[in-house]
């Protein structure tokens, strides 16, 4: 059994390859396959309509883009000077780090340590 996102490729694949055979007909084949039953107009305007919507919303779609990058670009902050960032590291260098913490010199026994694995 084929997973649900194997599914929804097939289908996708699927219609991909419908809307490119019926394009393709729409577009070479009007005249002799579409036009008998048909009848939106003459060929030549099909053909006109059948490129023209395609580039179209390509061409806004480039818009789109464009404007979403602008946009991102016009609202977000500056970032920081790198000289900015790199007196940060230094100082962040030049501090002094906590020790850690002092060991405890009273160990326990060997037999404290038995009597623990023989709770357990």
């Amino acid at each position: 059994m084929v997973s649900k996102d194997q599914a929804i490729g097939g289908a996708i694949l699927l219609v991909c390859v419908v809307v490119a055979v019926v394009y393709l007909v729409a577009l070479f084949g009007y005249q002799q396959l579409i036009q008998p039953w048909l009848n939106i107009g003459s060929a030549a305007d099909v053909r006109f309509w059948l490129i023209a919507v395609p580039v179209f919303v390509a061409f806004i779609a480039i818009l789109f883009i464009g404007a979403w990058i602008g946009w991102t670009m016009a609202t977000t902050p500056p970032p920081k000077p790198i000289e900015e960032i790199t007196s940060e590291i230094e100082d962040k260098k030049e501090e002094p780090t906590m020790e850690s913490e002092p060991v405890k010199e009273d160990a326990p026994d060997a037999e404290e340590k038995s009597a623990a694995k023989k709770k357990k």
